[in-house]
């Protein structure tokens, strides 16, 4: 639990947070399953990342956060230099790693529905708390997401920071549902597009709120 003082929490208007899913992968064009693999951007995936920055150029940008991932921390760096936030702190962490797909990764997704059958692939692709052999549910992504959220970006809103995530679908799939409130099934009919900001302006109860869920 965070030591706030209620003076600070009472100050707080409000912030705001940006969410950046990260641009093309070479296997997300392949069609593969990629989870914790470290698989770079392809030139659309760049591009991707250039019109992401053109969105946010304007904002205030204080701290960023990523994953261990290369194709997330490139997407961050074009992000950087196209911003002009070359001083732009960055704290990188595995707890934002995409969904480990587990035996999955690497492989075609069509070729792994003529495997296993297109409804079990779907079972591990779309229910919440259903893992891939060897891998990771949403329900288990947004079990190491969320403290995490909690615990190192949230003390950075909590003192009116604008604060940056660029991450992974399933990642930031678990981070809106926690935002938002969502139910399972409710996120799971929500997409995250790469490249594309969901922005969000959090008033002070809202973000109090967050400290004891």
């Amino acid at each position: 639990m965070l030591n706030l003082k209620m003076r600070d929490v009472n100050e707080i208007k409000k912030t705001n947070l940006i969410l950046i899913r990260h641009g093309q992968s070479l296997w997300n064009l392949e069609n593969r399953f990629t989870g914790w693999k470290d698989i770079d951007l392809t030139e659309a995936g760049k591009q991707e990342a250039r019109k992401a920055a053109m969105k946010i150029k304007h904002e205030s940008v204080n701290i960023a956060f990523t994953s261990n991932l290369i194709r997330a921390q490139h997407t961050l760096q074009i992000i950087k230099e196209v911003c002009g936030w070359n001083d732009l702190p960055v704290i990188k962490n595995e707890a934002l790693n995409e969904r480990s797909y587990g035996a999955l990764e690497g492989k075609n997704k069509a070729e792994t529905a003529n495997q296993f059958g297109e409804e079990q692939v779907h079972i591990w692709r779309r229910s919440f708390d259903v893992a891939p052999p060897e891998g990771e549910s949403l329900k288990d992504t947004y079990d190491r997401v969320i403290p995490y959220f909690q615990q190192s970006i949230l003390p950075y809103l909590l003192e009116e920071k604008e604060v940056l995530i660029v991450a992974h679908g399933n990642s930031l799939r678990a981070m809106v549902m926690f935002l938002e409130s969502l139910t399972p099934a409710q996120i799971l009919k929500r997409e995250i597009g790469t490249g594309i900001p969901l922005c969000y302006s959090l008033s002070k109860e809202k973000l109090v709120s967050f400290l004891s869920v």
